[in-house]
Formats: C-alpha cells, structure tokens, sequence
C-alpha cells in the first residue's frame, strides 16, 4: 500500500501539502487541507493498494487501521470506499 496523489482529483482547489518530508524514520505523506462550513478541519490522505492487497481485502473481508497516539487522546478517522467531497457525498454540509 502506498500513498497518492493528488489526493483529491475532483477538487484540485483544495491543497495538497507532504506530512513528514524532513523526517527520515517516516514516509512522506500527501494530505488535502480541508476546512468545512462549520471550521471543522480535516486532513485527507489517499492510499493505492497492490493487486495482492485487494485480493486478500477481498478474501478476508477485513482491513486493520493502526493510529499511533503517542499516549494521547483517539482522534476521530473514518476510512471511505471512494473519493470524500465528490458529489456522492452532497447530504453532507461541506
């Protein structure tokens, strides 16, 4: 699996920054800046996965999502099967 970009190809206005480009123990890391109508502020990433990858996706039914917290609180994530702010998407406030 690895990271993509443009992160969001139906809204190129929305910009794209690289976390972690100076930190060699990290792979950097394409994230849309998104600001809804509400100040909510989010970061999107997107990831392409191997034709192996999907197989066992496929097979398996489960994916795994680790998020380090550094002994810190949860942050809220929501993983999606297809691009966030496209039109599949207009019953939310954005």
């Amino acid at each position: 699996m690895e990271a993509c970009s443009p992160v969001l190809p139906s809204s190129p206005s929305i910009p794209e920054t690289l976390l972690a480009l100076d930190q060699p123990e990290y792979n950097p890391l394409p994230v849309a800046h998104v600001i809804y109508r509400d100040g909510v502020r989010s970061m999107i990433s997107c990831y392409r996965l191997t034709i192996r990858e999907r197989l066992k996706i496929l097979f398996s039914g489960r994916l795994w999502w680790e998020q380090l917290t550094f002994g810190g609180p949860l942050q809220p994530q929501k993983l999606y099967l297809r691009e966030p702010l496209k039109d599949a998407w207009k019953d939310f406030d954005y």
